[in-house]
């Protein structure tokens, strides 16, 4: 009996991963990544109203912990100069570090894992574009921040526009604070360590990266408690969606290849059958005659049975 198949429920084919093409797609994200942050400037005056908002709400809540750790980095440079580090390197080093690991160690995690950072991505870039943020180290000397990126750009690469190399602050978009990806990223490395990486101590740094991302991009003054938090939730959010996405990813291609395949050749095609149909019970073409051909049939003649053979009794 012919099984039918519900559309949407096909069987995807699996498609064994190739470093060429998921290098060009992870630069194509960062790129978006990148451009978008650049593009989504906004206002300045709607950027630094919406920071003090920001602000005003903490204070209300008594989740304002920017101040005392911006005091303690800006005081002890000890604390401040690795943070500035923490704060404009690890940020593009790690994630791409876990996400070759991912690629190398656990191949069958690592399309979920990717479409997730992917996913959750995007969600920050629509963020940066709807709510332009100021950030802590922006604004009025009068709310009591330091810019410990440019206090202490003497000890690195970067200079008084946040992380930017010295010479090329004006190619990065010093509004796209809400929600932190700093700290979306290192969350989502944190539970790929957690999960994959085996030992105590990848479970760890696990734990201890996104925590100590959390204060750094407080202490250093780029980011407000509420961001992290939305960068929390943005992970939340497209955990939930990368499913649907990778589901959606499937089908497309699915349906890209079904229209790329060529068309079967009926003209030339060799017919293996000769014509011959098959009947109920017979697996192949005259199965029926061959099981019939060693014994001779109630109407046989003796000529067909060959000279010689004893006539049929009567």
């Amino acid at each position: 009996m012919p099984q039918t198949v519900t559309p949407g429920t096909e069987v995807v084919p699996r498609t064994r991963l190739r470093w060429w093409t998921e290098l060009p797609l992870i630069l194509l994200v960062y790129g978006c990544y990148s451009a978008g942050r650049l593009l989504a400037r906004g206002d300045v005056d709607s950027a630094v109203g919406h920071g003090l908002a920001i602000l005003r709400v903490e204070k209300a809540l008594h989740l304002d912990a920017e101040h005392p750790l911006n005091r303690l980095f800006t005081r002890e440079a000890w604390l401040g100069v690795p943070a500035d580090f923490w704060y404009a390197s690890l940020h593009y080093l790690v994630t791409p570090l876990v996400l070759v690991w991912l690629f190398k160690m656990r191949a069958e995690h690592y399309r979920a894992a990717r479409t997730w950072l992917m996913t959750s991505t995007f969600l920050g870039l629509i963020g940066f574009t709807l709510l332009p943020t100021c950030p802590p180290r922006l604004l009025s000397a009068g709310h009591g921040f330091v810019d410990t990126m440019a206090q202490y750009s003497s000890y690195g690469w970067w200079g008084g526009a946040a992380s930017a190399p010295r010479g090329m602050g004006g190619m990065t978009n010093q509004y796209a604070a809400m929600p932190s990806l700093h700290v979306g990223w290192a969350l989502w490395c944190g539970v790929m360590l957690w999960r994959y990486g085996g030992t105590r101590l990848a479970k760890a740094c696990g734990v201890l990266y996104p925590l100590l991302t959390a204060i750094v991009v407080m202490g250093t003054a780029n980011h407000y408690f509420l961001d992290a938090a939305a960068g929390v939730a943005v992970m939340g959010v497209g955990l939930l969606l990368a499913p649907r996405v990778l589901r959606a990813a499937d089908l497309l291609r699915v349906r890209l290849s079904r229209g790329a395949a060529p068309a079967p050749d009926v003209t030339g095609s060799p017919i293996v059958s000769a014509g011959c149909q098959t009947s109920a019970g017979e697996r192949i073409p005259r199965q029926r005659e061959s099981r019939l051909e060693p014994a001779a049939g109630p109407d046989a003649s003796p000529s067909d049975a060959g000279e010689g053979a004893p006539a049929p009794a009567r």
